[in-house]
């Protein structure tokens, strides 16, 4: 038998020489946008176990630090389609049921305890975990519970048991905790590091609280970044108005449920039909008919149009840009300090949304990712070269997988090197440089200041 050798061409651009494929496709994509294929992927169900390509480097190699980016679980929804009954699901926490978790019990216990920890502000308010009947709207459910226990005890295996990232007797002085002042993004932290810490010590959570979903702290005053904004949404209402398969589905369900087509528009039912979807609840009903699932297809790939446009039009780019600076400059700075030889902050977690997530894809230029999913997590890997230990690189992973050579300021880097990743000064370059470049500027407030040509 002879056989030949051939050079496959990766989807991810990379040489397939350049590192091990460890990560199977254990899913046939599509061909052209499935909108039920796209919605399952959305939902992140758990289900099999799955395997991710964080904490992979040559041998040589010691990780020093990992900021974690997530966005909160599977939620109830935040909109309710008007006239219909809200969809029955229980966010109480019941680990018999599915699905579940082998520490969800303990989670449940451990969290009935939490007065020692350090919350600011309105945080020391919110409740730990959800435990109502009926979902109130936006709180996590159980599977938002599970999906984030089960991306703790993931990265726990690789950066803690492999890479010993924090050691047994760690302090809070070496985490980072920050989050919105939502229940379900505390939660969703709090799930997470319960499996990822090697001992979930309540006296050493310190939760920070961020009143912006895009986390520009003190930061925020951006005219510009507004105006991107308001540029992008004239975008997308005009990318509806002109979709007629989506107005007459607008229509038709606006006759089922007995109000006005703008009415039912502007309750966001996408939003609402997901939950159902996910939980695999029936769509609603009234004595004029049923919402179907051919009502869901047509807004969800409407959704997915919209996002496709949204990566070519280049406004929302340009918007993510300066929505993101100011996180990307945090996450920059503290990762200089470690490089420094600093021993504090080495594990960082930010508990966000998708509007928090979507523009730092979209700024670090990472175009082909999808949309973040519930529970979805962006990882930035900071590696120290045993053989010249001056030298420092970063891995960039989404949802496990390795996106680093994706990104605008790394994706030709490879082409050039043999390790699988990109130099810490090329991230520091692009974050406090480049980033401006393309609004003919050199500085974060002169970009967010100077008037668009």
């Amino acid at each position: 038998v002879h056989l030949i050798p051939v050079n496959p061409v990766r989807e991810d651009g990379l040489n397939p020489k350049s590192r091990k494929r460890i990560m199977p496709d254990l899913l046939t994509e599509p061909p052209a946008i499935d909108p039920v294929y796209e919605a399952h992927v959305y939902c992140n169900i758990p289900t099999i176990a799955e395997r991710s390509m964080e904490g992979h480097a040559p041998h040589y190699f010691k990780l020093v630090s990992v900021q974690v980016l997530i966005r909160h679980g599977d939620r109830y929804p935040l909109y309710a389609i008007p006239k219909t009954k809200r969809p029955d699901i229980d966010c109480m926490l019941v680990p018999s049921r599915k699905p579940s978790h082998p520490q969800l019990e303990a989670f449940i216990k451990h969290m009935s305890k939490g007065s020692a920890a350090q919350m600011d502000g309105s945080l020391s308010s919110l409740p730990h975990f959800p435990s109502h009947s009926l979902c109130e709207m936006g709180e996590l459910t159980q599977t938002g519970v599970v999906q984030h226990l089960r991306n703790g005890q993931l990265l726990r295996e690789i950066y803690i048991n492999k890479h010993k990232l924090l050691p047994a007797d760690w302090t809070a002085k070496q985490l980072y905790l920050e989050t919105t002042g939502k229940s379900r993004t505390l939660q969703s932290a709090l799930a997470l590091l319960y499996t990822f810490l090697p001992d979930f010590d309540w006296k050493k959570i310190n939760m920070r609280h961020q009143w912006s979903t895009i986390f520009c702290s003190g930061s925020c005053d951006c005219p510009m970044r507004n105006h991107y904004l308001e540029e992008e949404q004239r975008r997308q209402y005009s990318l509806r108005v002109k979709n007629n398969d989506l107005e007459k589905i607008y229509v038709d369900m606006a006759k089922i449920v007995g109000i006005p087509t703008r009415q039912l528009r502007a309750s966001n039912p996408i939003d609402s039909l997901l939950c159902y979807f996910c939980h695999n609840v029936s769509f609603p009903c009234t004595k004029a008919g049923c919402i179907g699932m051919e009502h869901f297809k047509v807004i969800k790939r409407h959704q997915l149009e919209d996002e496709r446009e949204r990566q070519e039009k280049k406004l929302y780019f340009l918007y993510a840009l300066l929505a993101t600076h100011p996180l990307l400059n945090q996450t920059v700075n503290r990762l200089q300090r470690i490089a420094e030889g600093k021993k504090e902050e080495v594990f960082v977690l930010y508990s966000a949304h998708d509007v928090t997530l979507s523009p730092v894809l979209s700024a670090l230029g990472i175009t082909e990712a999808r949309f973040p999913r519930f529970a979805a997590r962006l990882v930035f890997e900071l590696w120290q070269d045993g053989k010249r230990p001056k030298e420092h690189f970063i891995r960039i992973l989404y949802n496990g997988a390795d996106v680093t050579f994706q990104t605008s300021f790394c994706k030709d880097h490879y082409k050039r090197s043999s390790k699988p990743m990109c130099p810490l000064e090329k991230f520091v370059n692009f974050v406090k440089r480049d980033m401006f470049l393309i609004f003919n500027s050199t500085s974060y407030y002169d970009a967010c200041h100077r008037r668009a040509l």
